[in-house]
């Protein structure tokens, strides 16, 4: 099913956290934390200023984001668990 987010809204798909630490150790799932950093999967066209104008977003399909810990409403899309959240939920880009 194709899904296409509306306004200034993105999809987002959660890039899973590394099982282990920089020092080797493994971390068991009950002490993983969900992670803030994503892969953009979908963009609306973006928000209206007060003329009426599209205001364009300023990422696109396939960036790396972070995000805040509590952003976006999550959804279940075919199996694949996704957020929705608005463009300024995003802190940033990963270069």
């Amino acid at each position: 099913m194709a899904f296409i987010p509306l306004h200034d809204r993105v999809l987002v798909r959660r890039v899973e956290s590394e099982e282990k630490t920089k020092g080797g150790l493994i971390i068991p799932d009950s002490a993983k934390e969900k992670p803030s950093e994503g892969e953009i999967v979908a963009v609306g066209e973006g928000a209206r200023d007060d003329d009426g104008d599209r205001i364009k977003p300023d990422v696109k399909e396939g960036d790396r984001i972070l995000f805040g810990k509590w952003s976006g409403t999550e959804i279940t899309i075919d199996g694949e668990e996704l957020l929705i959240m608005k463009e300024s939920d995003i802190l940033g880009k990963m270069a």
